[in-house]
């Protein structure tokens, strides 16, 4: 789509788009009903998701000297208990006599202590949403795992309630926090690449081998595990999502998951890579390119012309695509193009066309796992003392959610679509697009902020 036809669409052209960070909305986070933490007290912190990603959060954040963890929650009692086990153990190491770890089966009963300042969501995607509204609701400030909903609505409402009730919500988009990630983003930002023209970003393969699409979920119907709540697991999802291993996987006590719970790469509760690493990758792009509050315009699949990679178009003539970046590089990571030459960047790993780009090797800490590095987690706290937004706040989330959401609608459709991004909708009103934005809710789960 030309750019004198994508103005057209809105009044406010770009200027949204290029609002500088960290005064997206500050003063909204101070607003009526915001608690304001003295910098001495210790922030009292509570946990909903309890499986392997949520272990790698707890052992992170309860580090910190600043805060105390004081319970947990999760539909599975096995995960309760080793979360109790290895918390409590944790403060006996730190010279504490009897410490209190309180253990949840339902997160209605976090958000209703007093005693909770805020709360890190570590749960399947499709519960994002109905949860992270609900905290806010109850006054509480949010670590919220990436990405940030399921669907492109969910993310509307959030954003919705993390402001209006003044919330602080930090996205765990932790490669903002990162040395790497960021060197090569000032690059682009500071106009060190010379006028951008293209961008690659990958995401990985998983079980569809030609895309890191979501793929139909049609696996065998298999018993609950003792000590599951599967009903409260599905939360909004139809009761025609049945049990199945891979889904939520049985643990013992004596044996933690050996694998990363599968239901991210099914449509009915997750986005696929295009989410799971996208949320990540596209992340980056996004941020080099100063489109953190903006988004593409035009969406094309692999597969339709003579497309060979899923293919976003922006208003400033940029183009990214969804493809390996480079030959015999299977990592996810993202490679941009620019008049002055090219830098490529992954997990501990940046590379580039010309010395003058290289960083300091000395600025990385890779040593350290991704999802317990703590510096991405001490940016949440800091800004829950604050009261002043993260690197990456509610609006930042939610745009780069939605470009990972927007590829798997242009797949599902097999057709290009359009997108405005200054008023979030499709154009041509296109009713096939615009229906993929969420989905019909079980009675008794909304979205009503």
């Amino acid at each position: 789509m030309e750019r004198r036809q994508f103005l057209k669409f809105s009044a406010l052209g770009t200027a949204a788009a290029v609002a500088p960070l960290g005064i997206i909305s500050a003063g909204a986070a101070n607003a009526a009903g915001a608690k304001k933490a003295p910098a001495s007290d210790k922030i009292r912190l509570a946990f909903i998701g309890l499986g392997q990603q949520g272990r790698y959060l707890w052992g992170s954040f309860m580090k910190m000297d600043d805060l105390r963890v004081v319970a947990g929650c999760d539909v599975y009692d096995v995960k309760r208990e080793r979360f109790q086990r290895e918390v409590t153990d944790y403060y006996l190491s730190k010279g504490e006599k009897k410490p209190k770890v309180d253990i949840y089966e339902d997160y209605e009963y976090v958000l209703a202590r007093q005693d909770v300042d805020a709360v890190v969501i570590a749960v399947p995607d499709h519960q994002h949403a109905v949860i992270a509204i609900a905290a806010c609701k109850a006054g509480k400030d949010v670590y919220l795992e990436k990405p940030m909903t399921l669907t492109i609505y969910e993310g509307e409402q959030l954003i919705k309630a993390v402001r209006k009730y003044g919330r602080i919500l930090q996205v765990g988009s932790q490669q903002r926090s990162s040395s790497e990630f960021a060197h090569a983003c000032g690059l682009v930002r500071n106009g060190e690449l010379g006028k951008i023209e293209r961008i690659d970003v990958f995401v990985g393969r998983n079980l569809d081998p030609e895309t890191g699409h979501p793929v139909e979920c049609k696996l065998p119907r298999m018993e609950v595990p003792a000590g599951l709540n599967w009903d409260k697991w599905l939360g909004p999802l139809p009761e025609s999502v049945y049990y199945h291993s891979d889904l939520d996987p049985v643990i013992t006590p004596e044996q933690n998951e050996k694998l990363w719970g599968a239901w991210r790469w099914y449509k009915v509760c997750g986005g696929g890579l295009m989410t799971d690493w996208g949320a990540h990758m596209f992340d980056i792009a996004q941020w080099g390119i100063g489109k953190d509050l903006s988004g593409p315009c035009e969406i094309i699949p692999k597969g339709w012309g003579y497309y060979d990679r899923l293919t976003y178009k922006y208003d400033n003539g940029i183009v990214m695509t969804e493809g390996p970046v480079a030959p015999g590089n299977k990592n996810p990571g993202v490679r941009f193009y620019g008049s002055e030459g090219w830098i490529e960047v992954h997990r501990g790993q940046f590379s580039c066309s010309d010395p003058k780009f290289e960083m300091n090797k000395n600025m990385t800490d890779e040593d350290v796992p991704y999802e317990a590095r703590a510096g991405h987690h001490r940016v949440f706290i800091d800004s829950v003392k604050s009261r002043i937004d993260p690197n990456v706040p509610v609006e930042v989330g939610h745009s780069s959610c939605t470009v990972c959401n927007l590829g798997n609608i242009a797949a599902t459709l097999g057709r290009p679509v359009v997108w405005n991004p200054i008023v979030r909708k499709f154009m041509g009103n296109d009713k096939e697009a615009t229906a993929l934005l969420h989905y019909d809710y079980r009675p008794g789960y909304s979205l009503e902020v």
